[in-house]
């Protein structure tokens, strides 16, 4: 379309200033629960973001990541602590704030154009104004051309480009990124990974600084200049990388693939968190194990994962970044997997490495219903909801027993959302190990054949 102006050149951003932009201070989040105190989310996070530079946000599913990052945009409050932007109280929106989110989330009625202009309508710019700033950030993210399709014209990555342009067209100092490349195909995120960077080293992004959510070990080191690692449960600050690798970075850089397997090991070296591990530990043996949250896996993955780990090249112990890559699998694919093998004491975890225990090779030499029955002992030895599920079964006299009373016990301990995935895990493992059985319409555990 033709274009009434020439748009106005980004403002610079002003590279490796140093000034501090946000300070947070022992931040905490809660969310509330069914029954018991609130769920404790985030604690103690303390965190500065300076000018010009790139920080992730690298840890496991569900330390807090995503809500940190809500809390800096303003859009929850948290429970505690204190944010200064600029040295000044944040306690809410701020116009030098915009995020990406994962999802899309356009407005499939309205155009490209419409999409990104529509968030400046508050600001009570003139239209010459809202159309011309609106036109500079889809040229600026490359899609000059497109101004009148609609979502449904786009692909993913032409969507998420969309994403961009409507959070730069409010020229923010910082950009907040929540997983913005993993609802994208490999060779689309590869590319915009690569444009943002590009645009960014060269000062065409109105932007002071980034700070993104990512679980992707490898595109935190190609682009970030820190990474902050999230451990916990709560989520708390564990560590911290400084990247000083030159842009652009490549995989194939020793260095590059040095850092990438310190990270790996950092995140899975127990030590990492110190006397806060002992303390949730101690914490999760107060309650009784009740509190472990499990992630769903399949037993066919964990299966799959012993058995690769077992074979050749491996011989039973792997480097996590070769399996990853072996595997073709992210971090936040493999780590549960590899998580719930340290769990069921199948395998363990240490310095970026995986070991098949004694339990692990046995399993993996086993046929179809050995496997089941250690599966189901290792289940019952070391996940106390299976056990308890399991103990109730066997102590009634009809052998049944209600869903609602495991998640109501589960929920003293975590959100309503991680009590029904836990459930969910303990129900798929249960039944592949026939420990019980599950009816789904009656929403009732029972024993198939009981003693």
């Amino acid at each position: 379309m033709a274009r009434a102006a020439t748009p106005a050149p980004a403002k610079p951003v002003q590279k490796r200033a140093g000034e501090v932009l946000l300070d947070i201070r022992d931040l905490s989040q809660t969310y509330p629960k069914a029954a018991a105190d609130d769920l404790l989310v985030l604690d103690e996070v303390n965190l500065t973001l300076s000018a010009g530079e790139i920080v992730g946000l690298l840890g496991r599913s569900g330390v807090g990541k995503s809500s940190l990052l809500r809390i800096i945009a303003g859009l929850t409050r948290p429970a505690g602590g204190e944010l200064r932007w600029r040295g000044r109280p944040l306690t809410g929106p701020s116009e030098d704030i915009a995020m990406v989110f994962q999802s899309f989330a356009l407005f499939p009625w309205l155009s490209v154009l419409e999409n990104v202009e529509i968030g400046l309508e508050p600001l009570g710019l003139s239209v010459k104004e809202r159309r011309s700033r609106s036109l500079q950030a889809i040229d600026l993210i490359g899609l000059d051309g497109f101004e009148n399709a609609y979502p449904k014209e786009l692909s993913g990555g032409m969507r998420q480009r969309v994403g961009f342009a409507r959070a730069l067209v409010m020229q923010p100092e910082l950009l907040l990124m929540d997983e913005p490349f993993s609802a994208l195909d490999v060779l689309t995120a590869e590319t915009i990974r690569t444009d943002l960077i590009d645009l960014w080293m060269d000062g065409k992004l109105p932007l002071r600084s980034i700070l993104m959510v990512s679980h992707n070990i490898e595109e935190a080191v190609l682009m970030c200049d820190r990474i902050v690692l999230v451990a916990g449960n709560p989520g708390r600050v564990a560590d911290e990388i400084r990247i000083d690798l030159p842009h652009p970075r490549s995989r194939t850089n020793p260095v590059f693939r040095e850092l990438v397997d310190d990270i790996y090991g950092r995140m899975t070296n127990p030590s990492s968190t110190g006397a806060r591990a002992e303390r949730e530990a101690a914490e999760a043996d107060q309650a009784g194990g009740m509190g472990l949250t499990l992630s769903g896996v399949s037993t066919n993955e964990l299966a799959g994962l012993m058995e690769t780990v077992a074979a050749d090249p491996f011989a039973g112990k792997a480097d996590l970044p070769e399996l990853a890559e072996s595997l073709q699998m992210e971090a936040d694919e493999l780590f549960p997997l590899a998580e719930t093998l340290q769990l069921l004491r199948f395998a363990g975890l240490a310095r970026g490495d995986i070991r098949l225990t004694a339990a692990g090779r046995k399993f993996v030499q086993s046929d179809v219903d050995a496997r089941k029955k250690l599966f189901a002992e290792q289940l019952l030895a070391h996940v106390p909801i299976a056990a308890l599920i399991r103990r109730v079964l066997d102590e009634r006299p009809a052998h049944r027993a209600p869903y609602r009373r495991f998640s109501e016990e589960l929920e003293d301990f975590m959100s309503e959302e991680f009590a029904e995935e836990t459930l969910a895990a303990v129900i798929s493992w249960g039944r592949y190990a026939e420990l019980f059985a599950y009816d789904d319409q009656a929403e009732a555990f029972s024993l198939e054949n009981p003693a």
